[in-house]
């Protein structure tokens, strides 16, 4: 018998992690009413809520386990006891065969690997995750923000360049003019008549 069945044995009502008689004796290899009277017999050591409690139709509905199916004489007859996991460990001192006490190992363990993913819970990572990506989000900004000022220094250094080219292409317009072929008049300033 593996824990992960198990796991899905395992609900949670009253704010309790427990299991339910009959899962129980199917575990245990033995019938649910055969449990029960046990549990009666033995009653004074499951005293509290603690250890195990009756279950109502409500709760059994909340917790989706698929007992209480609508139809005639598919309904349970009698309300399922809840074992919590003080409870499951006590049924090893009820329950004694060698079925039971292999069973009530696997449970336990069950009960502690639950109680593991619970204070180990993937929330830690989820918590991780988030502040990477923070951490990430904000390289990236800080990557586009130096990019913004690279691409405004660039924009400057063009803008010079182009500037320059312009000078540049201005000059050689006049550098380049041809020069006039034969006797040209020399030009007068205005106010210089000979």
């Amino acid at each position: 018998m593996e824990i992960n069945p198990i796991h899905n044995k395992i609900y949670e009502i009253r704010g309790y992690k427990v299991m339910l008689d009959f899962d129980l004796a199917v575990i245990y290899g033995t019938e649910t009413s055969h449990l029960k009277r046990q549990v009666r017999r033995n009653i004074e050591r499951f005293e509290g809520e603690d250890f195990m409690f009756e279950t109502t139709k409500e709760e059994l509905s909340r917790c989706q386990i698929g007992i209480l199916n609508k139809g005639r004489g598919s309904n349970i007859k009698y309300l399922p006891f809840a074992f919590t996991e003080l409870g499951v460990s006590m049924l090893s001192s009820v329950l004694k065969s060698d079925t039971a006490i292999k069973a009530n190992r696997i449970i336990m363990r069950a009960f502690v690997a639950m109680r593991q993913l619970i204070l180990n819970s993937p929330i830690d990572k989820v918590n991780e995750l988030q502040h990477e990506v923070r951490e990430l989000k904000q390289y990236i900004e800080d990557v586009f923000a130096d990019q913004n000022d690279i691409n405004e220094d660039t924009g400057i250094q063009l803008e010079l360049i182009n500037k320059s080219l312009a000078e540049l292409h201005v000059k050689k317009k006049e550098l380049n003019e041809p020069l006039p072929i034969g006797f040209t008049a020399p030009q007068y300033r205005q106010g210089n008549k000979d």
